[in-house]
């Protein structure tokens, strides 16, 4: 059906584009995976909280065996302390079983999102239980912390889940807003480093172009998010590779409640396999340099899950199984390019 050009094209087909985009596309025909074979994926960033089991399928199917669930902002203002008590306690609980279910090690990370940072009457008393629950087990780090809108109020609880980091020896994961970000993301390092916080325990997230070099000149975690149309796409990150290397960059999805792809990874790594990228290079970007960067948390063991999780369906969670009748969720996402 042709379409009117003066019409706005809304989500495009992943293979619209450049000539060389199609001739890609025709390459990859059976799909991402065909690229991706033999190949491990963690993922230190989605939300799977908003995801669904068939999404938990997919990711064990493409090889993800690791992956960081951040805390954050739900899609509207929580109203009270239980709401987050239950929240955090879900990620240390019903998520990491959840997980399991479908052979996917699950850790977290715990912290006041910058949103609700502006409510500062039930920010104090968030911040009264962050240490509990950054104590738990499987707890990687402090995040995702830092700036929306750049408030005194969002500083404020940066700087003090900073110094609770840095108290309690844990890596930090840093959301850079998606407003003025190259001014959030120099005032996010700057005030990490005034904190006394050495860069390499700091993962700078949500990179694009015009941060990136500043961010790894001064020593930090560079991660970036394949997210559609919006943050970064997978075809810029491969050119951000071409241009940095892989040492400290790492990709993840952020994969949450929006239109978002929790294969984001894999299908990065495809596009850079043929885009001539080595092996090596994009090992370290999907999987090594997330382990190296939050195993400093002292909560990672590779070993718990290289060679995959044993999976025991008959198991329950406070009496809840992710199953119905033996089913077992498929899905089928094969397209490669993420704008």
């Amino acid at each position: 059906m042709c379409q009117n050009p003066n019409e706005p094209k809304l989500n495009p087909s992943h293979f619209e584009g450049s000539t060389e985009e199609k001739q890609t596309a025709q390459e990859v025909d059976g799909g991402f995976a065909a690229y991706t074979q033999g190949m491990k994926f963690f993922d230190p960033h989605v939300h799977m909280t908003s995801r669904t089991t068939d999404d938990y399928q997919a990711l064990a199917d493409a090889g993800v065996v690791a992956i960081i669930e951040p805390a954050f902002w739900l899609g509207q203002p929580r109203t009270g302390l239980a709401s987050f008590k239950d929240y955090f306690a879900s990620l240390v609980g019903w998520e990491r079983f959840r997980s399991s279910q479908f052979g996917i090690k699950h850790y977290c990370t715990i912290g006041l999102n910058s949103r609700e940072a502006n409510n500062e009457a039930l920010a104090e008393e968030v911040m009264e239980i962050l240490p509990l629950f950054l104590q738990k087990e499987g707890v990687v780090g402090v995040g995702e912390i830092g700036f929306d809108d750049q408030t005194p109020a969002e500083e404020k609880y940066y700087r003090a889940q900073l110094e609770l980091g840095k108290e309690m020896g844990l890596p930090v994961q840093v959301h850079t807003p998606h407003r003025d970000k190259k001014k959030g993301t120099e005032r996010s390092m700057a005030i990490a480093l005034e904190h006394g916080l050495a860069p390499h325990m700091v993962v700078i997230d949500h990179n694009n172009e015009e941060t990136v070099k500043s961010v790894l000149d001064q020593g930090f975690y560079a991660a970036f998010t394949i997210y559609p149309f919006t943050k970064m796409g997978n075809e810029r990150m491969v050119e951000i590779v071409k241009q940095y290397g892989s040492e400290r960059i790492m990709v993840n999805s952020a994969a949450d409640w929006g239109i978002s792809d929790p294969l984001a990874i894999p299908k990065t790594a495809a596009l850079m396999k043929i885009k001539g990228i080595s092996d090596a290079d994009i090992q370290k970007v999907t999987y090594q340099n997330a382990l190296d960067s939050f195993a400093q948390s002292g909560q990672i063991n590779e070993k718990d899950f290289i060679d995959g999780l044993q999976i025991d369906q008959s198991l329950k969670y406070n009496g809840n199984t992710v199953l119905r009748g033996g089913q077992a969720p498929r899905i089928d996402k094969n397209s490669i390019f993420i704008r």
